[in-house]
């Protein structure tokens, strides 16, 4: 799984792209699957960024 990623990677394809990918494992499919969406929780732009603490903020 690892040299999947990396050769993802190197090839400059997406997360979105490699966690579409039919692995004959389903474990393996939902590993980069979740890889993938704590990456985009973690890169926020700071205008989203913003708007969220704005948002919790006003719920507090």
């Amino acid at each position: 799984m690892i040299s999947e990623i990396t050769v993802a990677m190197q090839s400059g394809m997406g997360l979105g792209k490699l966690a579409n990918v039919i692995h004959p494992y389903p474990t393996a499919t939902d590993a980069i699957r979740q890889c993938g969406d704590a990456y985009n929780r973690a890169r926020l732009t700071p205008t989203v960024k913003a708007i969220f603490y704005r948002l919790m903020a006003f719920k507090r």
